[in-house]
């Protein structure tokens, strides 16, 4: 009973007044890109541009992300709750709200939005509610989080013709992926950031349908 009512309550979001209160500094967190170098918190080149997606355990869904053409920086963190600087623990107890996220700062002119949401749909399961594969709880749904009425746009066109897709390859369940304005980020601790790449051999639960998302395909041109 107490392992169910565990499930039950990670897989719903808090009501206001429940969530954990959190605290008013930030966490640490890394200053560079393991991978890359380059600064996780910016001053960024001048011309490129953020997104921000939540497709399950954040370690693969990064390494997905940063090893995509086009992509400048990644770093993983927690947004969409209402706990303010959170921990990872925190957020595992389904008692803040936030999603696991990664933040993805590209280049436009080498890679498209549409093209990160092709991946971002592709690499999971976006049909699962506050779940993904074996992880469950609210951390783990997925949601794309829009910075201005463009990128709103291009994820609700993506999102439905990736159900259109999904449902002409036999998928009927309907996707539940969130399309909000960009909430507040929270960048993750030190050991999160770029976790696959420190630990080869780690955890991923990333995992898609197999149905190709027929959107993305070309590049954004030069300005």
């Amino acid at each position: 009973m107490y392992v169910l009512d565990m499930f039950s309550r990670k897989s719903k979001l808090p009501a206001p007044g429940e969530a954990l209160p959190g605290r008013p500094e930030p966490i640490e967190t890394a200053d560079a890109h393991f991978v890359s170098g380059r600064p996780l918190k910016g001053p960024f080149p001048e011309g490129l541009e953020s997104a921000m997606f939540g497709l399950g355990c954040f370690w693969g869904a990064e390494r997905a992300l940063w090893q995509a053409p086009g992509v400048y920086v990644t770093a993983v963190g927690y947004a969409g709750g209402q706990t303010p600087n959170p921990t990872y623990q925190e957020v595992c107890t389904g008692m803040t709200g936030h999603n696991e996220v990664v933040l993805v700062v590209f280049d436009p002119k080498a890679t498209s939005y549409e093209a990160l949401l092709k991946l971002f749909f592709e690499s999971h399961n976006p049909t699962q509610g506050m779940r993904q594969g074996n992880d469950v709880g609210t951390q783990y749904r997925s949601g794309v989080y829009v910075f201005g009425e463009d990128q709103r746009r291009a994820a609700e066109a993506a999102k439905a013709a990736y159900q259109t897709a999904l449902g002409e390859a036999g998928h009927r369940a309907p996707i539940t992926t969130e399309i909000v304005d960009a909430p507040t980020f929270y960048y993750a601790e030190p050991y999160h950031q770029q976790y696959l790449a420190k630990n080869p051999s780690g955890y991923c639960g990333l995992g898609g349908t197999g149905v190709s998302c027929p959107v993305g395909l070309g590049v954004a041109s030069a300005a």
